[in-house]
């Protein structure tokens, strides 16, 4: 590619005052007006297997509900950029439908894509997801640099890796993801088959007759008999009248074979081994242990959703903050521990502990527990010797505690 193409490439995303879709030398409101080109591949899978639908959903929702944040130095601070990725990442999204859709693409086509629009002065004014269908990465080994190729509706675009967030599954040598869906596919068709088989089996499990009369009658007569037999049925509410010299016998027959349960159980373990979850999530209880909620949380934080967020973040921050703000100490962090909360008597034992070993000052455990701050000396770190502030002078607390002592001593003898 040549260095020109770089500079028209950025032209493109100098947004319009009235429609920042429309600019000179492109047109995207195609791709977002009357409606996002967001449907894509995986989606009709979603729609018709509650297995996959039920995991996608349990990741999706997980991962749009952490709470994001950029901080600085561990301290949380509020810029422009920020407010896109923790409110509102464009005119039409809420934070959580945007990182809820990103990864419902990502777990079903295995890719799903942001590009970034900018403003006049080159700054990021929005986020938009965009049909993982329609790009395409492409290495250019000249410059040892990637691209992404976006299919428009009349031309073809060529954005730089830094102008697009990508989030991806696992994948071998190149640079797109490896659909779930795709390793799914012989389950998703063996469980389509099976469903067929049992819808057949349930409709072959209606009450069934055999008619027997005592004289040879004609095919006309018979065609007859068959549908008097069948409006009687239908109108009388099941009930019939046998008529002297005609036998009813119905067929016993078994209604649904148990067998189907055991490939709907072996479904629900593929589909979480495939999307890295424990099966219990998706109702498949065989073989499961755990002593409270919190180990099931811990479990699915940990083996699940670590690694999504790690990559999310990693993403953020290489591609939503400039080299010189990381270097300032700025990042990109979920809380994680929005999904760790344990029981009301174990979580008010963990503040006990950590605000007595100086880890959590009291204000910001009311801060979790959403009650204003106080102020002044809840605001500080504090220590157990018993309890003063972490900044205070060694010889105060050893003066403190002996006046402390002293005045003990004065009430028990007073008491004797």
């Amino acid at each position: 590619m040549k260095v020109g193409l770089w500079q028209r490439v950025k032209n493109i995303y100098y947004a319009a005052v009235t429609n920042p879709y429309v600019g000179p030398g492109f047109d995207f409101s195609k791709w977002f007006i009357p409606r996002n080109i967001f449907m894509g591949k995986g989606n009709n899978t979603l729609a018709t297997n509650e297995t996959i639908f039920s995991a996608v959903s349990r990741l999706s929702n997980a991962m749009a509900s952490l709470p994001l944040k950029l901080y600085k130095d561990f301290s949380p601070v509020n810029t422009d950029e920020s407010d896109l990725l923790a409110n509102s990442p464009n005119p039409n999204m809420t934070a959580f439908d945007f990182i809820r859709n990103l990864e419902v693409l990502r777990d079903t086509a295995g890719n799903s894509y942001a590009i970034k629009i900018y403003g006049y002065n080159f700054k990021v004014e929005s986020l938009h997801i965009i049909d993982p269908a329609r790009v395409s990465p492409i290495f250019d080994d000249k410059n040892m640099e990637l691209w992404y190729e976006i299919r428009g509706t009349k031309q073809t675009y060529y954005v730089h890796n830094m102008d697009i967030l990508h989030f991806k599954h696992i994948h071998g040598f190149g640079w797109k993801g490896i659909s779930p869906i795709d390793v799914l596919q012989n389950t998703i068709e063996f469980d389509g088959e099976v469903r067929k088989f049992s819808l057949e089996q349930m409709d072959g499990a209606k009450a069934s007759f055999i008619l027997k009369y005592g004289a040879n009658v004609s095919p006309e007569k018979k065609k007859e008999v068959v549908e008097n037999f069948r409006t009687f049925y239908k109108e009388n509410g099941g009930i019939l009248f046998q008529e002297p010299g005609v036998d009813i016998d119905q067929l016993e027959q078994e209604f649904i074979n148990t067998k189907v349960f055991e490939v709907e159980r072996i479904t629900r373990t593929r589909v979480a081994s495939v999307y890295n979850m424990p099966a219990y999530m998706l109702g498949e209880t065989e073989g499961a242990s755990f002593s409270s909620m919190e180990q099931l949380s811990l479990e699915f934080v940990k083996g699940t959703l670590l690694p999504v967020v790690r990559q999310y973040e990693q993403e953020f921050n290489r591609k939503m903050l400039t080299k010189e703000e990381r270097r300032a100490g700025y990042y990109y962090k979920f809380n994680l521990k929005a999904l760790l909360r344990a029981d009301t008597a174990t979580q008010m034992e963990a503040y006990f502990k950590g605000v007595r070993s100086s880890i959590y000052s009291p204000d910001e455990v009311r801060e979790w527990e959403d009650l204003p701050p106080i102020g002044g000396n809840a605001a500080k770190l504090w220590i157990s010797g018993d309890l003063y502030p972490v900044d205070m002078d060694p010889a105060e607390r050893k003066a403190t505690s002996t006046s402390e002592g002293s005045q003990q001593n004065l009430k028990g003898g007073g008491e004797n």
